[in-house]
């Protein structure tokens, strides 16, 4: 009896060891996950920025879909101009004299294709719909509108993964408290978002430490 009742305090003192380790190591190796796949997703998010900001350059509006914007890097033209000031006199026939005209020249001084400008030799674009995360199969929300801003129309975007698609192999419980995260530190709320279809903005929901990361 003495060395049963012996065993059997080995083994729940052994389970409770590792439960104790659990609990300090889980959420550990969950934040390591976590920051990993924060930062690939982020830096892709960044390069889609990059493009549709250029794609408003250009055409006025951002893209709402990807297939659309892969076609615009592909095919697009940046058109270089300069502006410079200039002036001139012109006779005024109200007051019968020379007035001083203030104007701004604006001169093209050639063409450049999109690619060549944001990605040069890379093909990274092409896929841009594809969240980057090993063993996940899914894409990125991308959405734009014309919203109305104080009287003016103006042109939004916004690109989206959950939470839940990038951390879809880790513990429940862990993913449950990230998806209420409400912090400066954290990327708050259940989704990493690049964008706004409420606000003029192309900046994303994630904190400035990932911003460092490329």
């Amino acid at each position: 009896m003495k060395i049963a009742l012996q065993v059997v305090l080995w083994i729940l003192a052994v389970f409770f060891s590792y439960k104790i380790y659990d609990s300090i190591s889980g959420p550990i190796n969950f934040n390591k996950i976590k920051n990993e796949r924060y930062a690939v997703v982020i830096n892709k998010l960044k390069l889609i920025r990059k493009a549709q900001i250029a794609h408003k350059d250009v055409k006025g509006i951002y893209s709402n879909n990807f297939d659309s914007l892969v076609k615009f890097i592909d095919n697009g033209i940046f058109t270089l101009i300069e502006k410079r000031d200039s002036s001139y006199m012109e006779y005024d026939r109200t007051y019968r004299i020379d007035i001083l005209r203030e104007v701004v020249v604006v001169d093209t001084l050639g063409f450049v294709p999109v690619k060549d400008s944001l990605f040069k030799n890379s093909n990274a674009y092409k896929d841009f719909a594809s969240v980057p995360v090993k063993g996940v199969n899914a894409n990125f929300e991308i959405n734009a509108n014309i919203i109305d801003k104080n009287g003016y129309k103006v042109p939004v975007f916004e690109v989206k993964v959950g939470k839940n698609i990038i951390l879809h192999d880790q513990d429940k419980d862990l993913l449950k408290a990230e998806n209420e995260t409400v912090s400066v530190d954290g990327v708050n709320g259940p989704a990493i978002i690049l964008g706004s279809l409420t606000d003029v903005s192309t900046n994303g929901n994630w904190p400035t430490i990932f911003d460092a990361v490329q």
